[in-house]
């Protein structure tokens, strides 16, 4: 179920699943970061814990213990 801030993830869907799955999608962060998107490597600002690029679309996640450091958002591609 919950593996806390342990666990590890394959790959970028594998982060907004777990995600999704905890519930965090649509929450605000503490505090937005500024990520460099895995899709079209345009910057944007994420404030909550999943959030699409504005430029391309490309979904993005970082799960809540990680969410103090961009380089832990993970990018599962455009439309996942």
């Amino acid at each position: 179920m919950h593996d806390g801030c342990s666990g590890s993830f394959e790959d970028g869907k594998h982060v907004v699943d777990k995600v999704r799955m905890m519930g965090f999608s649509e929450q605000f962060m503490p505090i937005p970061l500024t990520v460099i998107c895995g899709g079209c490597a345009k910057e944007f600002e994420m404030e909550t814990f999943e959030c699409k690029c504005p430029q391309c679309g490309s979904v993005h996640a970082v799960t809540p213990c990680h969410a103090f450091d961009p380089a832990n958002v993970a990018s599962a591609g455009v439309g996942y």
